[in-house]
């Protein structure tokens, strides 16, 4: 099978299309026939030599896929059968025409929508639900803070938060972003941040309050102003460092609001945890891409001896939603 490779930590040119052994599906594991893989910042990292795969991971970059079931290995207890179309949560292994992965970590592909789209959910949907619903604990009527409005992450939080009922501000880097994630998006407030403070300009477009929840993908720059920006008994929650990983930390403003900052990370939790994480997606998720209420955003999509431009487009940060291989 064709497979992709990183040669050495860099840019885009660094990705090797090769020809590999198809894997063998171990002991409660699903072989999957891989139709479109989802591109993550994580992969990018990964590329850069940032952010190794886990333990036992396969090297081959790609957290999330959609397609169709493959085969069984021994022990295999939730409920396929071959030709299945389903979508896949990974630790590695994604930008390959076939995957091997546990079974709790696979699930059936929602009503509604096609194959290829599918590929766009899985990651996604799993990483938002975690942190906003399981983790932060988001309330109907509360106020979320979304960094990254136009990403896969934010496309995915904006209307997941706004489905459940919460008051949604986010960030974007452009004036076209502010208002793609307002019209287009659904949020209720959305801030330039190359142009505003985003705590002051939070509070004056919501009746002086802060956040009751932040999900923030940048990390050590942004934690003075995430918990500035934080109400009375908010939630920062941290899911990524693209702004660097250590920051000064004013404990006496974070006591004075009775407020919280979690780190978490989806790449290495244990297939246990995982596999709650995507019933849990399941239940509550899926019913809201089947009608309509959360959709699949898909950029553009690449063959996969393409993947340097893919890689090189998401690079550029235009893109709003997912961006996908195709195998």
């Amino acid at each position: 099978m064709k497979a992709v490779y990183i040669s050495e930590p860099g840019g885009p040119e660094v990705l090797e299309v090769r020809e590999v052994e198809a894997p063998v599906p171990g002991t409660g594991e699903v072989l999957i026939d891989v139709v479109a893989a989802g591109l993550n910042r994580a992969d990018v990292q990964q590329r850069r030599g940032f952010y190794p795969p886990p333990p036992g991971a396969s090297d081959i970059p790609g957290l999330e896929v959609s397609g169709r079931i493959a085969g069984f290995g021994p022990g295999v207890t939730k409920a396929f059968s071959l030709g299945d179309k389903v979508v896949a949560l990974l630790a590695g292994g994604g930008y390959a025409q076939q995957v091997a992965v546990r079974a709790e970590q696979v699930l059936r592909v929602p009503e509604g929508v096609d194959l290829v789209t599918a590929a766009a959910l899985p990651e996604v949907a799993a990483t938002v639900y975690s942190n906003l619903v399981m983790t932060a604990q988001l309330q109907e009527g509360e106020t979320v803070l979304i960094h990254g409005a136009t990403g896969g992450i934010g496309t995915m939080a904006i209307q997941l938060a706004k489905a459940l009922g919460a008051r949604v501000a986010t960030t974007a880097g452009s004036d076209e972003k502010v208002s793609t994630a307002k019209a287009f998006l659904g949020a209720d407030i959305a801030i330039n941040y190359a142009e505003e403070d985003f705590p002051e300009s939070l509070r004056r477009q919501n009746g002086g309050k802060g956040a009751d929840v932040i999900l923030d993908v940048v990390g050590a720059k942004y934690l003075k102003q995430n918990v500035d920006a934080l109400a009375d008994y908010g939630r920062l929650v941290v899911i990524g460092l693209q702004g660097g990983t250590k920051g000064e930390l004013d404990l006496g403003q974070l006591l004075q609001k009775r407020a919280a900052v979690v780190a978490t990370a989806l790449r290495p939790r244990p297939v246990e945890e995982k596999g709650a994480i995507m019933n849990a997606v399941r239940d509550a998720v899926w019913p809201l891409v089947s009608d309509g209420r959360v959709r699949p955003l898909v950029a553009k999509t690449f063959p996969l001896d393409q993947v340097r431009a893919a890689h090189r487009y998401f690079d550029t940060g235009e893109h709003v939603g997912k961006i996908l291989l195709l195998m």
